[in-house]
């Protein structure tokens, strides 16, 4: 029997929906609305891609969203200059600054500069910290969309075996970290795999839960997979292209396999993709209660 499937997408609609229903209610009574201002150096095409979607969805919700976009040749002092404006400005509440930036640019610098109560992207090491010991903070926009995506399915974490491939920054630490935590979609047992691990299917085998965030196509298969057990593909890999010149995507886990031994499983595209770009506005509407003391 297939896998029920876990739409991220649907998930997300529910999730905008509350988010719209909450600027509402922030503009009615306080007469605010929440600020984003998305920070585009250079044109790479992916980077252009994400920012428009950010966009499309901040405006969609209600927001004051504004894309800056600079040219490739800003100096960091420039950059910096920018955020620190942002940064003093009332009517912005959320700064994200869309990486890559270009090589002469301290991406760290870059993203330390920005005041932690506007981090909404979860990535200052303040956030992180606080993130780390449990206090409330900005959480990394992809894990708290699996968060999300775990408790809205019903998925039991408590108790759970886990098992997350991949130790990114942006992905592996940070959902492996609130999965273990005592918190509601937390209590697991977590497992961390990664390219130094040896034989990764007898630590995957065991997970009853599998989060993968390899990077690499198809990279999970069925045989490494428990039978019933709750597969999150955080990948997203460009194989090709159709005829009329659109992207071919898949994932991390060779879905058409492992779908048929799992319980439930994320699809490449309208999996965890949907939720990213959610969990950044679901931050930015708490940045702006933040400011409005709420």
């Amino acid at each position: 029997m297939s896998a029920k499937i876990i739409s991220g997408t649907q998930i997300a609609e529910q999730i905008r929906n509350e988010i719209k229903a909450e600027v509402s209610v922030m503009k009615e009574r306080h007469g605010v609305v929440p600020g984003l201002v998305t920070i585009l150096v250079g044109e790479n095409p992916a980077s252009v891609s994400y920012v428009k979607a950010k966009q499309a969805v901040a405006h969609k919700l209600g927001f004051n969203s504004i894309q800056d976009s600079q040219p490739e040749d800003i100096s960091e002092d420039q950059l910096l200059a920018l955020i620190e404006k942002y940064n003093q400005d009332p009517l912005v509440h959320g700064i994200l600054v869309q990486l890559p930036l270009p090589r002469h640019i301290d991406e760290g610098k870059v993203l330390y500069a920005i005041n932690p109560g506007k981090d909404v992207d979860g990535f200052h090491p303040v956030n992180v910290g606080k993130m780390v010991i449990g206090e409330p903070c900005f959480l990394p926009c992809t894990p708290y969309g699996i968060l999300e995506m775990l408790i809205r399915s019903g998925v039991e974490t408590s108790g759970a075996e886990v098992v997350v491939v991949g130790r990114s920054n942006i992905v592996g630490k940070p959902i492996a970290n609130l999965l273990f935590q005592k918190r509601e979609g937390g209590n697991a047992t977590v497992t961390i795999c990664h390219t130094r691990t040896r034989d990764m299917a007898s630590h995957t085998l065991k997970a009853d839960i599998l989060i993968v965030a390899a990077g690499h196509p198809r990279v999970i298969t069925a045989d490494m997979v428990k039978e019933g057990a709750v597969v999150i593909d955080v990948g997203i890999n460009r194989i090709g292209k159709t005829p009329e010149g659109k992207a071919i995507l898949c994932g991390d886990v060779d879905f058409d396999g492992v779908k048929e031994k799992a319980s439930a499983i994320t699809p490449v595209p309208g999996g965890v993709g949907p939720m990213t770009i959610t969990m950044l506005m679901k931050n930015t509407v708490q940045a702006a209660k933040q400011a409005l003391s709420l």
